[in-house]
């Protein structure tokens, strides 16, 4: 009787080691994963607490917490950042082409000018100090966008109502009927319709806009994004495309940043998609 109390109690005990070393085998790969995370700049991953106790779920949960804070920090620091630049470098633009605008007008109007061969040079000069100006007064909306008026919306019925923009895209959508959420339509709308915009124009034939974990997934089907390039999608001027100003995503982030909500590139696409968009700290009523 003894020897098989002694046996049982070997088996508990060794039983407890292997499920010990192994939680905490587990904790390890957590830590090394979040780590990870953090330094390739993936502020959307979380640490799974399921199964946990219940100070390592606390634990697990302020961590997953601090990395959205840092995630939402960093992007709003880059946005503050190319927000500044970018109103130094039309002011100062505009101080240098307005005084030449104006002397090549003055020219121009000169009689003794008009029958000049001088003519056809200074009309270039107009014409390019007049284009440089057009082309910077369409990224000063970088730093004057409206102030957000929030209102309360059903986000099925607002995301369907974007649909008809695009008829020849198929539309996947995955909202809950009765969910609402508080924000600026016409910013939100903005936001979204130049995520999708970029998806048509890298031929997207799907779009799926998925709610998970007061999230929204807005994922396509066209031309997956290089590796390399995810890290600059969000730098102001930055394209790939000949024809792209490469305003629309750091104006979407912009405009949903100033709401608390954040936008990102999800790491890995949702199944079935190429290129997949995460809108999160959207409050679910």
């Amino acid at each position: 009787m003894i020897v098989i109390i002694a046996l049982l109690i070997a088996v508990v005990l060794t039983l407890s080691i292997y499920l010990f070393y192994h939680h905490q085998c587990r904790l390890r790969e957590m830590a090394f994963l979040m780590r990870e995370a953090v330094l390739n700049g993936d502020f959307t991953f979380r640490v799974p607490s399921k199964r946990m106790f219940f100070g390592e779920k606390a634990l697990l949960d302020a961590l997953n917490d601090m990395e959205n804070n840092i995630g939402r920090l960093t992007a709003q620091n880059e946005v503050e950042s190319w927000e500044k630049l970018t109103r130094v470098l039309t002011h100062e633009i505009n101080n240098a082409t307005t005084p030449i605008l104006s002397i090549c007008q003055s020219y121009l109007a000169s009689p003794s000018i008009n029958s000049s061969p001088y003519r056809e040079g200074i009309e270039a000069i107009r014409d390019t100090t007049s284009a440089l100006n057009v082309f910077v007064d369409s990224y000063r909306k970088m730093t004057q966008i409206q102030k957000p008026a929030p209102l309360e919306l059903n986000l099925l019925d607002f995301i369907s109502g974007l649909t008809c923009m695009y008829p020849s895209i198929q539309w996947h959508i995955d909202i809950p009927e009765s969910l609402t959420i508080t924000i600026d339509p016409n910013l939100l709308r903005q936001a979204i319709i130049n995520i999708v915009k970029n998806a048509a124009e890298a031929d997207a034939k799907n779009i799926s806009a998925r709610w998970l974990n007061r999230r929204l997934y807005i994922s396509n089907d066209g031309a997956p994004i290089p590796p390399d390039h995810h890290r600059d999608l969000f730098v102001p001027f930055y394209t790939t495309k000949s024809h792209g100003s490469g305003i629309g995503l750091p104006l979407s982030r912009q405009v949903l940043m100033m709401q608390g909500r954040e936008l990102t590139l999800a790491p890995v696409p949702q199944a079935g998609y190429h290129v997949t968009f995460v809108i999160s700290g959207m409050n679910n009523q």
